[in-house]
């Protein structure tokens, strides 16, 4: 039983050694973890609340859409998918704010879409 515990403690201070150690060489190359972590959280939020935009429950509504409103949540699926790629391939912070900024793009075609439906918009 203290075989068990001994090996627990050394693994548990080997995990911890080698994160102490990955952020040392981050800082030692000029990285900041903590605002590119903001950024992903960030950047994550904004299209997760995209991708919650596309799929709304009111199918009835967007199935009687006009062109305005089609065009408009075409594009605002272009910049979901766009976003997206972006945003798995991103690394730095300014790679997560362009994935964000593209999201609320898509955010304001969702925004145009309802106008032109005359829906009211989310958490209006």
């Amino acid at each position: 039983m203290g075989y068990v515990v001994l090996l627990a403690l050394l693994l548990i201070a080997g995990a911890a050694s080698a994160v102490v150690v990955q952020r040392r060489s981050h800082r030692a190359r000029g990285d900041s973890d903590l605002s590119d972590l903001d950024a992903e959280v960030e950047a994550s939020g904004w299209v997760l609340r995209l991708g919650a935009s596309l799929s709304v429950p009111e199918a009835r509504i967007w199935s009687g859409a006009g062109e305005t409103a089609t065009r408009a949540l075409t594009d605002a699926a272009e910049c979901h998918r766009a976003a997206g790629a972006q945003l798995s391939a991103a690394h730095t912070a300014d790679e997560y704010a362009q994935a964000t900024r593209v999201a609320k793009e898509g955010l304001a075609h969702i925004a145009t879409a309802r106008a032109a439906l005359g829906v009211a918009a989310v958490g209006a």
